[in-house]
């Protein structure tokens, strides 16, 4: 039956042919309502002739009396009626459709609006964390104990020491050489030097550098200093906010909160800033500007989907019209040409209703085409992600971190307490002249030394290092401060000597003066007043620092003799380089009398820490982790590279970087000091240059006695990179106040949770809790399981999207109706974006991630075995849907659901198409968990409770919604053999997925992949508007366009010249020339040194006299690279 059939036609053929289920209800209400019913006017109109009007006689009387039984008249017809099928349908369930659509919706909203508060929940649970998490040493009942910065209160007595940030503004009470960088507030960057007699007072928001002391709170909160400021920035903000941030995501906050504190540590990360500028006041606002931006704008994998959610977009809106053209085309030439009908007036609400219906096909389509899903599956998966990382020792602080962390291509790792246990324990010593390879005991030791060793580690080590009994029973004794000091101090105890009677005679009160330890000082001092008045003076640090200020050293007996340079040198090749070579830290004790008169010049500290006595050198060992190695090796085999970088000496660092595995006998690798390093990275003007880093970068694995500005200079060279073809994406760890700016330069960067200080937490994007270089690898296994999911979630979603786009316009233009309906494509689509995503993007990570190299910023997200089983799935479903659209009623002998009218009830036809489709789409869930052409694609499925759980809960929906859905979804009840005949199709997508992957990706040339990262264009302008010369956008349109017309006139010159020289070989020379000539046109317009004339050099090399002709692919070879390279930068 045509679509353009008249009304009357229309309510005719509801009734004929799709006569209502329950017949008999439906003649009582008309016997009801009428004098006739519907069984005896059948009977009636089989009759003919005489016959029917005997009938009519017999029964009604005349025709009169039956108009009156129906309620008619002969001269005035019918009152009041709406057309006979559409009162049966369209009047009693016409609203049905709009809510169910409306339902459909708000399930989705509210999916997404709940997927999105958890995630807020989330972060907020996880700041608040942090900031429980940040705690501080106070002195309470006599006792030092650590509690929440937030529990701090007036009145407290706070210690503070190197690297904090202080909570609270409050008095100096006691002080060692204390600096702290005021920058956050003054915007001084120098330290300012405190003490108890001079300058007091200590500020909130401010970070302690050097020393410690005891500080008496006096106000916490928003009474603090910085407190005061934020009060005044949230009212002056208040009303701008009010104003511009209406509508903003309260996600807004939480990165507020982390930019206050970022904007606080701009100033010590500039300060520390290792790459010097002529105009250093330019590069200081800019780097002011740029503390103000959030860290990163656009992840990689941000990057890579919206380019390709645009891509998908714009097809499905192509598509979306071109259904509704063809619709409105097809009816209105069928109807008006065709058929030669006139629009009538009477008709008009019919033709709207048409067009009304092709409108939301065409709505429908593109809702299919749109994978709005993706940002719900990169959400999920990566709140997933992050709140199961926690379980793992992973407390991520910036989202996208944790993605960015599975393309990792390089770890810069710290060595103690990352790689090593952080468990400092003395294993040799050097005393009285003897090389002790075990703990001696305390007889074979003179009794002055002895003495001596206990008091200058009792007293010359922070009193807030101490070892406290084990918490568990039989476990090894807790470590408390400092680690070496807490090894120095465990030396004291192996030696059956005790610290505490010590630190009791002479309290921290009683220290005259203290040079705390620092990255340059590399060691400590502290001078005693002895009972005669004269001082003494304890110092320990680095041995070869340390020795070559020691002028005596006590001998065998307990003796002074004296130390010259030559028992140094022979001291360092037998004692503390075979120390070194087992990996030992070699620390020196040593001591000196100083007199009471005159009273030395404290702050002449050169003058101080010299002539000293030595008492002795220690080995200190900190243990290799035992799983580190293991780690280590994971690591590498997942193509990631990692490198050391350690303050301690060359010889330790390489020792245990062996151990570890970071280098492997015969390997080709580079172990060098921060010193060598910084030689051969500069210039004769001392300047940083990228092409003396590129060369030592590749092969270096250890960097020792660093400071943390060869870190920062390390990891901005790998970064900026152009060596390999990738950029590389470099992960850092670091603890200390210092390691700041690597942790902000790098991608990632790693603080630790126990050792590090608050400055590094502050500065990185995933703290690890448990200080462990092996929960760096969760992170990275984590991090690609993030990439996966979302790969999974795109090879399902995308094959959903190209059958159901193709089957509602194939079926619109060919049946003028889509086969499945606008309430069940939603409810396809609420499927494949919402429970889909949930479904794949929660799939738990397994060791098999770490079996492959990063994916790359640049490798497309669908790759080749991806497309592969998109489109070969995509085959199967629609094979299997046009055969039923074109054929279901013969196969499953019931009646044709194509051509059906306008409000024609649901058909089984119809019913089983959908049900079909969606049990394809559930089964074909199942091979889209696997996306590199795994076979098995139920390995490890019960390890995931919510992919079972969704899978079920989909299929038991659609039972429901088939069986009991009706008019809302369009849906008939199907019978069992139906059912079956829909599971056994449905299971059929596993086996044909068995059979795609049976076909080799390398045979099929004609796939392309999609998805890929930003092409060379858009990096250049992504990293010129990063780029401190930031330069006008019509400037760089202009210049991009000149590049590639130079490119497109350079193409055409070679072709010519190429041709020309083989016309004649003799005109080599000048083809060169000209070539040069492009090239220097092109080196005008793009401002970089392309070195043209190393080119031609070897194009004149190669040609030599009588082998002019061979030579010019070369030539020709070199120069398009050239000119490439120059495009690419």
């Amino acid at each position: 039956m045509s679509t353009t059939a008249t009304m009357g036609e229309m309510a005719n053929s509801a009734v004929e042919f799709y006569p209502k289920r329950g017949g008999g209800g439906a003649e009582a209400n008309h016997a009801g309502d009428f004098g006739v019913t519907l069984e005896e006017l059948r009977s009636l109109m089989e009759l003919r002739g005489a016959e029917a009007l005997q009938k009519i006689q017999d029964s009604y009387g005349d025709v009169e009396d039956l108009c009156q039984r129906l309620k008619s008249s002969s001269s005035n017809g019918c009152g009041n009626v709406s057309g006979g099928a559409e009162d049966e349908g369209e009047a009693e369930a016409g609203w049905i459709e709009g809510a169910a659509i409306l339902l459909s919706v708000i399930c989705v909203v509210l999916v997404t609006a709940f997927n999105d508060w958890s995630k807020e929940k989330q972060f907020r649970g996880l700041q608040s964390r942090i900031e429980l998490e940040q705690r501080f040493a106070v002195v309470r009942n006599g006792n030092v104990i650590q509690i929440p910065v937030a529990e701090m209160v007036v009145g407290d007595m706070a210690q503070v020491k190197y690297g904090d940030l202080l909570p609270a503004d409050g008095v100096l009470i006691q002080g060692n050489d204390l600096q702290i960088d005021e920058s956050s507030l003054t915007g001084e960057s120098d330290h300012v030097r405190k003490s108890a007699d001079k300058d007091p007072m200590l500020l909130s928001g401010t970070h302690v550098m050097e020393g410690s002391g005891r500080m008496l709170v006096t106000a916490v909160g928003v009474n603090s200093q910085s407190g005061i400021i934020f009060t005044l920035l949230g009212a002056g903000e208040g009303e701008e906010e009010k104003k511009e941030k209406k509508g903003k995501q309260p996600e807004a906050a939480v990165e507020s909160n982390q930019n206050k504190a970022k904007k606080q540590d701009g100033a010590v990360a500039m300060e520390m800033q290792p790459l010097k500028s002529a105009e250093g006041g330019e590069v200081e606002e800019r780097e002011k500007k740029k503390s103000n931006v959030p860290k990163k704008e656009k992840s990689v994998l941000q990057g890579k989907l919206t380019k390709l959610a645009v891509q998908i977009g714009k097809a499905g809106l192509v598509m979306s019209a071109i259904t509704v053209i063809i619709l409105v085309l097809y009816f209105v030439i069928e109807t008006f040409v065709v058929e030669g009908r006139i629009w009538l007036t009477e008709c008009t609400p019919i033709y709207v209703q048409y067009f009304v219906k092709f409108f939301i096909i065409g709505v429908t389509v593109l809702v299919v085409a749109v994978p709005e899903g993706l940002p719900l599956a990169v959400t999920i998966s990566l709140a997933y992600s992050v709140k199961k990382m926690m379980k793992d020792n992973n407390l991520v602080r910036h989202l996208d971190a944790c993605e960015t962390m599975g393309n990792a291509t390089a770890i810069c790792s710290d060595k103690t307490g990352t790689l090593t246990t952080n468990r400092m324990t003395v294993v040799q010593a050097y005393l009285n002249d003897q090389h002790f390879r075990e703990i001696p005991d305390p007889s074979q030791i003179n009794p002055i030394t002895l003495e001596m060793i206990v008091n200058a580690i009792s007293i010359n080590c922070a009193y807030t290092s101490k070892i406290m009994p084990p918490d568990v029973e039989g476990g090894l004794p807790k470590q408390v401060g400092n680690k070496t000091e807490c090894g120095l101090l465990g030396f004291l105890l192996e030696l059956k000597r005790d610290y505490v009677p010590v630190r009791e005679q002479i309290p921290e009160e009683k220290l005259y003066k203290v040079y705390t330890f620092n990255s340059v000082r590399k060691s400590m001092s502290t001078v005693v007043q002895m009972p005669d008045g004269s001082f003494r003076l304890y110092s320990k640090g680095a041995s070869e620092i340390l020795l070559k200020k020691c002028s005596s050293i006590l001998g065998a007996n307990g003796e002074t003799r004296s130390f010259k340079p030559r028992d140094r040198d022979e001291m360092v090749k037998k004692v503390i380089e075979p120390m070194a070579c087992e990996g030992l830290r070699t620390i020196c004790i040593g001591y000196r009398d100083l007199p009471c008169d005159p009273e030395p010049e404290w702050d002449n500290e050169a003058e101080i820490v010299t002539n000293l006595t030595c008492i002795a050198v220690v080995g200190i060992e900190d243990p290799v982790r035992p799983e580190v190695p293991e780690a280590i090796r994971k690591c590498q085999r997942a193509g990631i590279t990692v490198r050391m970088v350690t303050g301690d000496n060359i010889n330790t660092a390489r020792a245990i970087a062996a151990k570890c595995g970071i280098i492997q006998p015969g390997d080709d690798f580079l172990c060098m000091e921060g010193k060598d390093f910084n030689r051969r990275i500069r210039n004769e003007k001392g300047e940083i240059e990228q092409e003396r880093i590129d060369k030592i970068w590749p092969k270096l694995r250890v960097l020792a006695r660093s400071s943390p500005t060869d870190k920062h200079t390390l990891v901005k060279g790998i970064i900026d990179s152009t060596v390999l073809e990738q950029r590389q994406v470099v992960a850092v760890t670091g603890d200390g106040t210092n390691d700041g700016p690597a942790l902000k330069k790098a991608d990632v960067g790693f603080a630790m949770g126990i050792a590090g200080t608050d400055v590094a937490k502050e500065a990185s994007d995933i703290i690890l809790t448990d200080d462990n270089f092996s929960s760096i690898v969760k992170a990275v296994m984590w991090g690609r399981n993030v990439y996966d999911s979302i790969s999974k979630f795109l090879q399902f979603q995308l094959t959903v999207n190209v059958v159901a786009v193709i089957v509602a316009f194939t079926g619109a233009c060919i049946t003028q109706d889509s086969p499945l309906k606008a309430v069940q494509m939603l409810w396809v689509n609420l499927i494949m974006d919402t429970f889909a995503s949930l479904a794949l993007a929660t799939e738990p990570p397994t060791e098999a991630l770490l079996l492959r190299k990063p994916y790359g910023r640049n490798n497309p997200l669908i790759s080749l075995t991806m497309m592969k089983n998109i489109l070969g799935h995509g085959v199967y479903q629609l094979v299997i849907i046009f055969t039923l659209l074109f054929a279901g009623e013969k196969i499953f002998n019931i009646d044709n659901g194509r051509y059906a009218p306008l409000h024609s009830p649901p058909s089984e036809h119809y019913t089983i198409i959908f049900n079909t489709f969606v049990l394809m789409q559930l089964f074909n869930e199942i091979n889209a968990r696997k996306i590199h052409g795994e076979r098995n694609v139920f390995d490890g499925i019960f390890g995931n409770p919510i992919f079972c759980s969704i899978v079920l809960g989909t299929f038991g929906v659609q039972i429901v919604i088939v069986q009991f859905g009706g008019k809302p979804f369009s849906c008939a009840p199907l019978n069992v053999e139906q059912w079956l005949w829909c599971l056994f199709v449905g299971v059929g997508e596993l086996l044909w997925g068995q059979v795609i992957a049976t076909v080799p990706t390398s045979h099929l040339k004609c796939l392309k992949e999609a998805g890929h990262g930003p092409g060379v264009d858009e990096m250049t302008e992504d990293e010129l508007a990063d780029d401190e010369e930031e330069i006008d956008h019509a400037e760089r349109e202009l210049r991009r366009g000149q590049i590639l017309w130079f490119r497109g006139l350079n193409r055409i010159q070679t072709q010519m010249e190429v041709v020309s020289t083989f016309k004649r070989s003799g005109s080599f020379q000048g083809a060169v020339r000209r070539r040069s000539s492009v090239l220097s046109q092109l080196h005008d317009v793009t401002n970089i040194s392309t070195p043209t004339h190393v080119v031609l050099s070897t194009a004149n090399a190669s040609a030599a006299p009588g082998s002019e002709f061979p030579a010019f692919p070369t030539c020709v070879r070199h120069d398009t690279h050239t000119l490439r390279n120059t495009h690419k930068t």
